[in-house]
């Protein structure tokens, strides 16, 4: 492969719904350039992109894939996308790599949420955006439909380049809107003819919706536009490009994948359009004394990029996917990773294909490449030339959105399985491995269910060990409503010296509700020696980590030791720790003990129609609502839920909202379960104590 420079490269992320032919599309780029011999097929399980085994398996992608391309002389990084939502970070690792992005829809279905969800990231990026209307084949594909609910749904800058001819529902040719030229598909190329009659109105529209969107660009054009003056095709032409890279235009294209039809006139389309690498916007980063820079690739610099992406492989090892952002790296080049402080050691300079490694010499500012076994590397972190050590900013990924507990298959293969995890995470910065110190549980945390199933899937394809998923425990409480008092008596004779203590504590709830236990000594006249009141508090303290109901910690009590009786010689500390266990049980038991449950705070983000449906269900899930907040895309609903009616709402909300919610949630506080369901827990919970 040659080297190229940022002039003539451009990063493209491919991006959209799932099913809507991204990974077809990128297939037939790689075939029409040559870069493959044989096009593969989703269904067959053989595309480039889709290499993962669980890709194969599932028919759809999972990864964010590169697929450089050579076409006339340009480069093209394209980055094959995950369209399903769960795997949220990967699409962010491809968004952070791209300059630009391609969104495609099927001209045979509506306009789906993946493409909604693309454009509202690509605004917020300020990235530029390209439309692809794609599955022309099909039955029912309608370009014209498609595009008006691009323009419904983003506005006037939806502006169509190139349009299809179809004669008796066959995708027989195209229209280029942009030089007013039609042309019909013969064999692999294509053959220039006259516009057909029929589509000569519709031509018409768009050409005209074209150069008034390209003559906004520039004011002397815009006079010549509004003058009655004909633009040239060089002003439209360079006014489109401009008004592309500032996100003023969203040029709108059309092709077949699958049948191999306007796919390399989309890749001429995206090289006369779409700006280079060379054409990016700076970056922000600071430099090695904190110092807000900016950073181009065209400046002339020492090396400097970051890792987009890390990929745990069972025979190379870890690879780490990197922009350069500035200057070039050779297989001499020295490199700093300024994150972890250290030099690193690099095996092949290499380009990615898929799966597939390819050695180059030498990669310039703009580009994309690999390096394999880098040791001190993770994803975001910038590597440098070792003098000039600048840094660029994190890559900001979402919290996860749901957790699971996770155990080993079989006995004895915990080690492995969480060794295992561990190496994916680094792949997937999505995905977490905790341990709830109160639970005790393991807990996977992921973007969906769907996310933790392919993770423990990838856990075996890749590390041959087997991972189980349960739902977690709930981490509840119990405290007790009013005040009661118990003796502990703990008398033991058996020969020798024998165990002797007793004590009379007054148990009773605290109202402060940030004091968890507090312990009060209130003996007057030694009749607890003050050399054993540390082992009557140390006892309680033991015994409240079980609570007399079903065993959660016990929480707001405060115990009172206000009398006793010791032995001159057989009291001992371990006496009076027994005696103030017995105490705390036979009391706690008589002084109405409750069930708590943790509550959340729960932030539901959600476009307005979906309203009535996120209220109902949180009242079904026993929440109370605190308010509804205007957000820019709809409303923020403001609740108070249990967290056990928690733990799958991100595939709920995902299912309710055709994914187009999103929610968080934060912990608040502790408050009494209700009779009933308390009965329920405390139950279960002695049904699973008595299992084990």
């Amino acid at each position: 492969m040659k080297v190229y420079d940022a002039a003539n490269i451009r990063n493209i992320a491919v991006v959209g719904h799932g099913g809507d032919g991204k990974t077809t599309l990128v297939e037939s780029f790689l075939y029409d350039s040559g870069a493959i011999e044989r096009k593969g097929r989703v269904e067959d399980g053989n595309t480039t992109t889709d290499f993962d085994l669980e890709e194969i398996k599932r028919g759809f992608s999972l990864t964010a894939a590169l697929a450089p391309v050579e076409w006339k002389n340009e480069k093209f990084n394209f980055i094959d996308t995950p369209g399903y939502f769960d795997f949220v970070g990967e699409a962010t690792q491809a968004y952070a790599m791209a300059d630009s992005l391609l969104i495609v829809s099927s001209a045979a279905a509506r306009l789906e949420v993946g493409a909604e969800k693309a454009f509202t990231v690509a605004r917020k990026m300020n990235k530029p955006v390209a439309f692809a209307v794609n599955q022309m084949d099909k039955e029912h594909a309608h370009f014209g439909k498609t595009v008006a609910q691009y323009k419904e749904k983003f506005g006037s800058g939806i502006t169509v380049v190139y349009m299809p001819i179809m004669i008796n529902s066959v995708f027989a040719g195209y229209i280029n809107i942009l030089e007013n030229k039609a042309y019909t598909f013969e064999g692999n190329g294509v053959k220039e003819c006259p516009i057909p009659e029929e589509f000569a109105d519709e031509v018409a529209a768009y050409r005209q919706n074209l150069v008034e969107n390209a003559a906004a660009s520039d004011e002397s054009l815009l006079e010549k536009f509004f003058a009655g003056e004909e633009l040239s095709q060089k002003d439209i032409f360079k006014g489109l490009k401009t008004c592309v890279a500032s996100r003023d235009i969203f040029p709108v294209f059309v092709c077949s994948a699958s049948e191999d039809k306007c796919v390399r006139e989309l890749m001429d389309g995206l090289i006369s359009i779409m700006p280079t690498a060379a054409e990016a916007p700076p970056v922000p980063a600071v430099d090695a004394n904190g110092k807000e820079i900016s950073v181009s690739v065209l400046d002339n610099a020492p090396f400097a990029g970051q890792i987009m992406k890390t990929i745990a492989d069972q025979f190379v090892g870890k690879i780490s996917i990197i922009k350069a952002m500035r200057g070039t790296i050779k297989q001499t080049t020295s490199i700093y990773n300024v994150n972890s402080d250290k030099a690193e050691k690099f095996g092949n300079l290499m380009v990615m294909r898929g799966k597939n490694l390819i050695n180059v010499p030498q990669v310039n500012a703009g580009d994309i490449f690999a390096l394999s076994k880098l040791q001190y590397s993770s994803t975001g972190d910038t590597l440098t030339d070792s003098v000039d050590k600048i840094r660029f900013q994190a890559l900001k990924f979402g919290e996860p959105c749901i957790s699971l507990a996770v155990t080993a298959k079989k006995q004895g293969e915990e080690e492995k399985v969480f060794s295992g995890l561990h190496r994916l995470e680094e792949e997937d910065p999505t995905i977490t491995v905790t341990k709830n110190a109160e639970t005790g549980d393991m807990l996977i945390n992921g973007m969906g269910e769907m996310h933790i199933e392919v993770t423990c899937q990838k856990l075996k394809n890749k590390f041959g060990v087997e991972a189980a998923l349960h739902d977690p425990k709930v981490a509840y409480r119990e405290t007790i409503k009013k005040m009661a008092e118990a003796e502990g008596r703990h008398k033991k004779q058996s020969g020798g010296a024998g165990q002797y203590g007793v004590v009379q504590i007054r148990f009773e709830p605290i109202k402060d509700k940030s004091v968890d236990f507090e312990f009060v000594n209130a003996i007057v006249g030694g009749v607890v020696p003050k050399e054993f009141i540390p082992a009557v508090e140390k006892g309680l303290r033991e015994s409240i980590v079980h609570g007399v109901l079903a065993g959660y910690p016990m929480v707001n009590i405060r115990a009172t030791l206000f009398d006793g009786k010791y032995h001159p010689v057989d009291s001992k500390e371990v006496a009076f720790k027994s005696a103030a266990r017995l105490s705390y049980k036979a009391a706690c038991a008589k002084a109405d003990p409750v069930l708590l449950e943790p509550i959340g705070k729960v932030k539901v983000y959600i476009p307005d129609e979906y309203m009535g449906d996120i209220i109902g269900d949180i009242n079904r899930r026993r929440g109370r609502i605190l308010g509804m907040h205007p957000y820019e895309e709809g409303q923020m609903v403001e609740a108070e839920v249990p967290i056990s009616e928690m733990v799958k709402y991100a595939t709920d909300l995902r299912s309710m909202t055709q994914a187009r919610g999103s929610f968080s949630i934060a912990f608040e506080r502790y408050e009494e379960v209700p009779p009933q369901m308390a009965l329920k827990i405390i139950e279960q919970t002695k049904k699973e104590g008595n299992d084990e």
